[in-house]
């Protein structure tokens, strides 16, 4: 029961660094266009983060994405040494990340850890590795790492042509004005996207974590069984994150703000617009994907409105690496925490 107590916390951990370390994504251009200042920024998301509870509940009735996180490692291959080791190497590479300013995918460093530490207890117990994953939850989340910055890119580049032809006779003072005011509304729809994906994949973490130690005590659990008899872990995980984009992140706003294309209140509107429709059609179909990947999906579309050489390449690039690097590296890094701890249990 200690331990899974421990594990439960350094859940909560993670969701709170993954909270400050994807703050950024939420409010970089809202900063960058200087609707807001950075403090009062991240109470605005802050705010929908943990709003988006509600809309998960009751709205969407559902919480999709914290069962694929739960059901992406097959049951006979977790316990709680595997939940443990993944949540230790997903807070390492969150934080070296966030330390470097580079954006990552919290959602990959979480689903790589857990797969990592999953495929060391499989090939500790000589079993088949290629029986740990659940292939059916984890295909498409590897696919939306391309699909979803590309949704992202498109849309935010369709709804910015869409604007400027909208708004072509406009006085431009005034449109910049408005444009300013809906930003507000903007950067809130695409912090409730956020919160509703990035809280429910620690929901699903938990979760794996209490329905093994029900099964070791002879009661087996499905995951929403799990959900409607602990409420407290929805309400505990969506609160956590609210806490950490309160927290800040200014390394990554500076790199999502401004580092891959100067962003204007306008543009800033159709990026967020984009971002949070991604995030809302991923909700939906149970797909948890990396809120970093989409809003610079997005960010780049509505750069590539103006030309293509206004968005900085070489900066995309060496993002791009960052999260093709994430999955495999969290999995390594789970991998060896796992057998530094079965060394001593």
């Amino acid at each position: 029961m200690t331990f899974l107590i421990i594990i439960i916390i350094l859940a909560l951990v993670f969701d709170y660094i993954n909270g400050f370390h994807d703050a950024a994504n939420s409010i970089a251009t809202i900063v960058s266009t200087k609707v807001l200042t950075p403090f009062q920024a991240v109470l605005w998301a802050a705010l929908f983060n943990f709003g988006a509870f509600f809309m998960a509940k009751y709205v969407l009735k559902e919480f999709k994405i914290g069962n694929t996180i739960a059901s992406s490692v097959n049951p006979e291959f977790i316990n709680l040494d595997v939940i443990f080791s993944g949540l230790i190497a997903a807070i390492c590479w969150n934080l070296l990340t966030w330390w470097f300013g580079i954006p990552s995918s919290s959602s990959h460093t979480l689903l790589g850890g857990f797969m990592g530490a999953a495929l060391a207890h499989a090939g500790a117990l000589s079993q088949h590795g290629l029986a740990v994953i659940n292939y059916a939850k984890v295909v498409p989340t590897f696919l939306f790492i391309f699909v979803a910055p590309f949704i992202g890119m498109l849309t935010g580049f369709l709804i910015c042509v869409l604007i400027i032809n909208i708004c072509r006779r406009t006085n431009p003072y005034r449109a910049d004005n408005w444009f300013r005011r809906l930003q507000l509304l903007s950067s809130a729809l695409l912090s409730l996207g956020h919160g509703s994906n990035d809280a429910q994949k620690v929901m699903g973490i938990i979760g794996a974590a209490i329905i093994f130690y029900h099964k070791s005590l002879g009661h087996s659990m499905t995951f929403m069984q799990f959900i409607n008899g602990n409420m407290w872990v929805p309400l505990a995980s969506f609160s956590a994150i609210a806490l950490g984009t309160m927290s800040g992140g200014w390394k990554i706003v500076k790199t999502m703000g401004t580092r891959i294309t100067k962003v204007t209140p306008l543009e800033g509107v159709s990026a967020e617009t984009a971002g949070a429709l991604t995030l809302f059609l991923s909700d939906k179909l149970g797909i948890p994907v990396s809120t970093t990947h989409t809003i610079s999906g997005s960010i780049i579309g509505v750069g590539a409105t103006r030309r293509l050489s206004a968005v900085r390449w070489g900066v995309t690039i060496n993002l791009l690496w960052a999260w093709i690097l994430t999955i495999p590296v969290s999995a390594l890094l789970a991998a060896f925490v796992y057998f530094v701890v079965h060394l001593f249990r």
